[in-house]
């Protein structure tokens, strides 16, 4: 019998016919209720795909991902990778996917950095430096990204002189209203065995890490194994150098008519959308830093300071490390806001993933499918982003017996 339906006398109750009977069970009515609910959602998407489909093919417009190798016959302004107008739609979008990947790492690096710098300021006894991250948090949490973003760019094309009158603060490197232009080394496969000794340096470094904790816990002596780590990647990072040939070639930026070619260039649209994103979001972080650090019981300072430890290795080896099971879970938070909010990049030109699709669905008519592969790309970033730091959590996590 259901225990919210009151109960009924015995005899009145096996009266009903058999199915009333279930559907007064309370089991039996949840999933009744649970397979209407469920159909209905079937009906509606069945119903917006139909008739979606039915406007499409009125329109002339073909459905499908076929337009994806078809020629895009539009430009970027810049892409890691080589790309031409004769390139595919495919292309196109994947020169969109990296340089939103591009920004969105370089914002989380530089955003997590200053965050925390802002954030420890904050504590600072130093009147001026805890008043002035005071106001670098209130001033940019509070004034909308989008506006900021309009600003930055503003101040760098009215602020930064023309190519012709290029700044040029030492060697090969100018900066511009077009941004900055610099020599970066001529491709040598010298390059990639350099990678490849600092990957194979950084497990030795890991390896050497883990061998110290192993001799401390034995022996009770410790073992720098940062300097010895960090030596041990640039040794062999230099002597790959030097084996595969020490090319010294270098592309320097030439100022050829209107612009410079060559060398490397840091756009304007990327610097003001790097801007933009890094400020913002590190005001963010710079409270979560702090609150993450005030979390910290007051007995761990006055217990430090008793044995004698500077401030600096307090702060280093024993307040961080208890705060970061406090800071992680929001900072997870802000990287995820961080990369979805480089969609805001089609607001300064900056070629994104969203901006080439846009173009990509003027020239095609391909709405929907275009809005479905960023709207995946998108997903796809932030799960990849929750998973990682969900690892990182459960790393740094108490373990409890």
């Amino acid at each position: 019998m259901s225990r919210l339906t009151p109960p009924l006398p015995r005899s009145d109750a096996n009266k009903r016919p058999w199915f009333l009977q279930l559907f007064y069970e309370e089991k039996t009515r949840a999933i009744i209720y649970q397979i209407l609910v469920t159909g209905a959602l079937i009906l509606l998407g069945w119903y917006l795909v139909s008739n979606t489909l039915d406007n499409l093919a009125r329109q002339n417009i073909a459905t499908g991902y076929g337009f994806l190798s078809l020629e895009a016959s539009f430009g970027i302004s810049e892409s890691m990778i080589a790309y031409s107008p004769a390139d595919t739609y495919g292309r196109a979008l994947m020169v969109g996917i990296l340089n939103t990947i591009k920004v969105s790492i370089v914002g989380i690096l530089l955003a997590t950095l200053i965050g925390t710098l802002v954030g420890i300021a904050r504590l600072s006894p130093n009147w001026l430096l805890r008043q002035f991250s005071g106001a670098y948090i209130n001033t940019f949490r509070n004034v909308p990204l989008l506006l900021q973003l309009f600003f930055w760019y503003a101040l760098i094309n009215t602020s930064l002189p023309k190519p012709r009158q290029a700044l040029n603060p030492f060697g090969d490197t100018f900066i511009t209203n077009r941004g900055i232009y610099t020599a970066i080394p001529e491709y040598h496969v010298a390059y990639w065995w350099m990678l490849a000794a600092a990957l194979l340096g950084m497990l030795g470094w890991w390896l050497l890490r883990r061998w110290a904790i192993r001799r401390q816990q034995a022996t009770g002596q410790p073992f720098h194994h940062g300097i010895a780590g960090f030596c041990l990647t640039l040794l062999a990072v230099i002597a790959a150098y030097l084996l595969a040939g020490a090319p010294s070639a270098m592309d320097a930026p030439v100022l050829q008519g209107f612009n410079f070619k060559g060398g490397w260039n840091i756009s304007t649209e990327f610097t003001a959308l790097l801007l933009g994103l890094t400020i913002y979001t590190s005001t963010y972080i710079a409270e979560i830093v702090r609150s993450g650090i005030e979390s910290v019981p007051k007995g761990q300072w006055e217990a430090s300071n008793a044995l004698g430890l500077r401030p600096g290795q307090i702060l280093r080896e024993i307040i961080l490390p208890q705060a970061l099971r406090v800071i992680i879970p929001p900072l997870t938070n802000q990287f995820l806001n961080l990369t979805k909010n480089s969609s805001l990049a089609v607001a300064v030109g900056y070629p994104d993933l969203v901006s080439i699709s846009n173009t990509t669905m003027n020239q095609t008519g391909q709405a929907i499918e275009a809005i479905a592969i960023f709207m995946t790309i998108y997903l796809s970033l932030s799960l990849g982003i929750s998973l990682f730091m969900n690892w990182y959590n459960n790393r740094m996590a108490l373990v409890e017996r």
